[in-house]
């Protein structure tokens, strides 16, 4: 293999932690550069921008939330990442009160990429590992 070869999956693998470096910076104003003004989302169709204030909601919840990606694959235009999600919430969120903990949990996300930007996605996290860490 050449240095200009690019494998299979390469460039989504690249379009991914593009996406993932903005996320976690918190550059929220890119993302449209990532995904559709459209996005099926958990079997919704919701605009970009609700998707975007989900993640500045998330953010005001737990201002030092990291992802950290366990495993990645990708398969054709489909990827499907495990992450480590950690942070110290500071204000209710997803229902939960905040304890002063902070907490890890698992999410699993599976995304499919149209035209070089997200169309679908679809989301798993492990509530009920986050809702035995924020017990009073």
């Amino acid at each position: 293999m050449t240095s200009s070869t690019v494998e299979p999956g390469q460039q989504l693998h690249d379009f991914y932690q593009r996406y993932l470096d903005l996320v976690s910076s918190y550059d929220f104003d890119r993302l449209d550069e990532c995904i559709h003004d459209i996005v099926n989302f958990n079997g919704m169709s919701i605009a970009r921008d609700d998707l975007i204030a989900g993640f500045r909601g998330n953010i005001a919840a737990v201002p030092d939330l990291s992802w950290k990606v366990e495993d990645l694959l990708i398969d054709g235009n489909r990827i499907a990442v495990r992450f480590t999600m950690a942070g110290t919430p500071v204000q209710e969120w997803l229902g939960l009160k905040p304890n002063g903990a902070r907490v890890t949990f698992a999410e699993m996300a599976f995304y499919e990429v149209e035209e070089g930007r997200f169309k679908t996605i679809r989301s798993l996290m492990d509530m009920d590992s986050l809702r035995a860490q924020l017990l009073p």
